[in-house]
């Protein structure tokens, strides 16, 4: 390998993979009886959408903000990414005394459904075939990426968001909601 070439700590390990897999986010999963209709008109289902939490959700759980990633993002919006050991994307905007103050607000960023980040998508095995999905994965739309999310707030239980931003693709879903 050319001096120049360089493999990364998350490739020599095999960290990239299992992150896909199984990562090491919080992870809500839904079974076949609660199947995710896709605009396309296929019910997906079993699926998994890992996600990121911070703060604490007061006792009416009125608190809760949810942020929505660009394309090229994920759930890993502040804290540590696990592969790359980079700061979170918008670190700079969450945590304490901060924009989207943490000790104030339950803020809460899920994966886009279809990622290659924790949730079920191309390379996840399709039930019916025991194989990866691959190219028979269905396409997604952001009001599809918008129901995953739907899916979540009732998984956790909240019935109201505070506020639902994001950049790029993640304001098309703010828009969305």
């Amino acid at each position: 390998m050319a001096p120049f070439q360089r493999k990364s700590k998350a490739s020599q390990t095999g960290e990239r993979a299992h992150e896909a897999d199984h990562p090491s986010s919080l992870l809500a999963v839904f079974g076949p009886d609660k199947p995710l209709r896709l605009d396309c008109g296929i019910d997906l289902a079993p699926f998994q959408i890992p996600y990121q939490a911070y703060g604490h959700l007061n006792a009416d759980r009125s608190n809760a903000i949810l942020i929505c990633h660009a394309l090229t993002g994920d759930q890993h919006v502040a804290n540590v990414h696990p592969v790359t050991g980079k700061p979170g994307w918008w670190d700079t905007m969450i945590g304490p005394g901060k924009a989207f103050d943490t000790d104030r607000y339950y803020v809460i960023c899920s994966n886009c459904i279809g990622s290659c980040y924790g949730s079920t998508g191309p390379s996840s095995l399709d039930p019916q075939t025991g194989k990866p999905y691959g190219l028979r994965f269905p396409v997604v739309t952001v009001r599809d990426m918008v129901n995953v999310q739907r899916h979540l707030m009732d998984h956790l239980g909240i019935e109201k968001l505070l506020c639902v931003t994001g950049g790029s693709m993640g304001g098309m879903q703010a828009l969305q909601w």
